[in-house]
């Protein structure tokens, strides 16, 4: 029995996936083997020991604490597309948004709501302030052209834009869905300079942590639109506060406000609606449950932040899973391990990531808990984990 704990409301589409004689779920269990999170900040949880995985229903991960999560071998799952078409959809809207002053003529609009029958002609007399330039034949920068950039790319070009796209860790999946009319920067620096509005799509990490700051912003194009709903952290608020009292960039639309930006003329704050629709939470959960139950019944890492995409078809019913840490000759002391024990490889999968490695090791003979001892005790072992009598799925 896999006992899974939930860190928030999960939607019931995926929580309905688990099977109810192999899965407890709850809100509060002692020993749980892995977390079911969205928003919930885990960086001051005392995460069991017992955990070994924790899913995201999202894209994101900056709540996770997952350098320590590494360091015990608790795999880190999220759900990336699961909420793409929902976030691409919010920025074509603020891309129209941005452009034709929508929301500040509806709210000029309500204020004539005591002119009674004068409001048609005081409507004609004022239209024109909020006059605002068509999207079509203007060029789009998509910077990160992963599952959301690549579908907010396709569709501007569908809206008549010119797009530019740079991502210098563009992933062959993306490339394929992405169209050949993109246009390609060879760099930040050259995307900012032609385009009339530039949309974030990057995961928020280390390296880009306040990487549009006062810098960047001296390559933007003059009266450029910055649109970002990836990340807050992504764009430093002090310097974009800045650029727009300084009309260097025209308008900056978020789906993170703070009180510095929502005090900001040329703001339009967003409040955090970037995946809150009923589709994507559906999708969300439904992504991350499926991911959870294929590692913990079957060892299968896919969509994991902080260990490589492994993946082994079935082929003995004994299967041996090691994640350690990536140096020389681990393999060589698990399999030295394995041999001392008598113990026929049928099959071996061995894949690093960064820092970290990670082992599906299909056995003849069930492995006896003096080997899974003695393998935890060579250096570099993170964690060490048997699957007996799994079938194929």
């Amino acid at each position: 029995m896999f006992r899974i704990q939930t860190m928030n409301k999960i939607s019931p589409r995926g929580l309905e996936l688990f099977p109810r004689d192999r899965y407890e779920v709850a809100g509060e269990l002692p020993r749980p083997d892995a977390i079911l999170v969205r928003s919930a900040d885990l960086h001051n949880l005392k995460i069991p020991d017992t955990v070994k995985a924790i899913a995201r229903a999202g894209a994101g991960y900056n709540n996770i604490p997952v350098g320590a999560c590494s360091n015990r071998g608790v795999v880190v799952f999220t759900t990336p597309g699961g909420n793409a078409n929902a976030v691409k959809e919010l920025t074509l809207a603020a891309l129209f948004i941005a452009s034709r002053n929508i929301l500040q003529g509806t709210t000029w609009a309500a204020s004539l709501a005591d002119k009674a029958d004068a409001v048609p002609d005081l409507v004609e007399q004022g239209k024109a302030q909020f006059e605002g330039p068509e999207i079509r034949g203007k060029v789009l920068g998509v910077v990160g052209l992963g599952a959301i950039g690549v579908m907010v790319a396709n569709d501007a070009l569908a809206l008549g834009m010119e797009v530019i796209g740079y991502d210098p860790y563009l992933s062959v999946d993306a490339a394929w869905n992405l169209s050949r009319q993109v246009n390609r920067a060879e760099t930040l620096e050259e995307l900012l300079a032609k385009s009339d509005y530039v949309s974030l799509h990057l995961p928020l990490t280390d390296t880009t942590q306040g990487c549009f700051n006062g810098e960047k912003f001296r390559y933007i194009k003059p009266g450029a639109k910055l649109i970002n709903l990836a990340r807050g952290g992504l764009v430093n608020e002090p310097d974009i506060i800045a650029a727009l009292q300084a009309n260097k960039i025209a308008l900056y639309v978020t789906d993170f406000p703070s009180a510095e930006l929502l005090a900001c003329p040329g703001t339009i704050c967003i409040p955090h609606l970037g995946a809150s629709t009923p589709e994507a939470e559906d999708n969300c959960a439904v992504m991350a449950v499926r991911q959870l139950m294929e590692f913990l019944e079957t060892g299968i890492i896919k969509n994991s932040v902080n260990f490589p995409r492994c993946r082994l078809e079935q082929r003995a019913p004994h299967r041996l899973l090691v994640a350690n840490r990536n140096i020389p000759n681990m393999v060589g002391q698990i399999t030295t391990v394995l041999a001392r024990e008598r113990i026929n490889i049928m099959d071996l999968l061995n894949h690093h990531q960064g820092e970290y490695a990670y082992n599906i090791i299909d056995t003849e003979q069930q492995i006896p808990l003096t080997a899974l001892e003695q393998i935890l005790a060579v250096e570099g072992i993170i964690r060490v984990r048997s699957i007996e009598g799994i079938q194929k799925r």
